[in-house]
């Protein structure tokens, strides 16, 4: 999946939640990531995170310590 995609699906998971108070919407957003983003997905989102995740929503980067970040080797 390109970094595009995973972009667009995050930003509007956290568009979504922007409708909520702030601490509601981040724990939203990285409970909706952990339970419906396979590793594999989350392990990307976090490839682009590392490299300054220029483009994501803010809420997603407030929401990625509470994401669960998959070990580099997990397939």
């Amino acid at each position: 999946m390109s970094h595009s995609k995973i972009t667009r699906m995050a930003n509007q998971i956290a568009t979504f939640f922007h409708s909520k108070p702030r601490e509601e919407g981040i724990a939203g957003v990285a409970e909706h990531i952990n339970k419906f983003w396979e590793p594999r997905m989350r392990r990307q989102l976090f490839e682009f995170i590392d490299a300054g995740g220029s483009d994501l929503d803010e809420l997603v980067l407030a929401a990625a310590p509470g994401i669960h970040r998959p070990a580099a080797d997990a397939a």
